[in-house]
């Protein structure tokens, strides 16, 4: 086992606790709610009225409902695109932050709460040891076309999960390979499940490799094997993996649930 690999994962782990535990990460998120569930822009728990407004929301309120916009109260109505992050969400509601965002044309809110219940318990992240086994050389083979397949949601629904090509790599001398999607900076990502899914590990988990380089080789650690954010609170739309990425093994290696007190 290299030392420096192990070295470099503890802090990569370090840094993902941090990330997941800050005041407005995974577990502050208190509730996700559908617009067009609301017709007439009351959503429990939530002050003000939203409705949607083709490509805007529109939130009307009044002094006493205590949102504020950009930092100044809010008494009347104003027009919302989406927000980028929670932590930069242009209404509140004291430490509440209230992130307006679209998904396949459908608008929703979601709430998050730093005092959040699931916040507070959070003791941590579960994870196997680090094994330079799971560092595996890959391939990432672009699709000549990009497409999009239907998949389940956590939150029952189904929903287009945008693919670019497969990752190949090689274990114990067996070829496997994973559907993935290309981020904005040319990393790549895959939804996956294994033989420990649901059991020793949570039901599916995420992987982010770097940008393969141009003759498509990549390193695939899978000791960096994430939890999705639904495996923090239930409010989250993680797709469930698409047809073909479940492993035929036991991947013991990453996250395998998070903690609590």
């Amino acid at each position: 086992m290299s030392s420096s690999h192990t070295q470099e994962w503890q802090e990569w782990r370090d840094r993902r606790v941090a990330t997941v535990s800050q005041p407005y990460g995974p577990l502050a998120l208190t509730g996700t709610h559908w617009l067009g569930d609301h017709p007439d822009g009351r959503v429990e728990g939530l002050p003000g009225t939203w409705t949607e407004e083709g490509d805007h929301v529109l939130l009307r309120a009044s002094a006493a409902d205590g949102l504020t916009v950009d930092g100044k109260p809010l008494d009347g109505e104003i027009r919302l695109d989406q927000d980028t992050a929670p932590d930069h969400t242009r209404v509140a509601q004291g430490e509440r932050h209230l992130l307006v965002f679209r998904r396949e044309g459908l608008w929703a809110v979601r709430d998050f709460d730093p005092q959040a219940a699931p916040r507070r318990a959070f003791a941590g992240i579960d994870a196997y040891a680090h094994d330079d086994r799971w560092v595996r050389p890959g391939l990432f083979r672009p699709y000549a076309q990009g497409r999009t397949v239907r998949v389940p949601n956590a939150d029952g629904q189904l929903r287009g999960l945008g693919l670019a090509g497969e990752l190949a790599f090689t274990l114990e001398g067996d070829e496997h390979t994973l559907q993935v999607a290309v981020e904005g900076d040319g990393s790549l990502w895959a939804v996956l499940a294994d033989a420990t899914s649901g059991d020793e590990s949570y039901r599916f988990r995420f992987l982010r490799p770097p940008a393969p380089a141009e003759d498509g080789t990549v390193t695939v650690d899978f000791n960096r094997t994430l939890l999705p954010p639904c495996a923090f609170a239930d409010h989250f739309l993680c797709p469930f993996p698409p047809p073909g990425n479940t492993l035929p093994f036991a991947l013991r290696a990453g996250e395998r649930n998070h903690l609590t007190r």
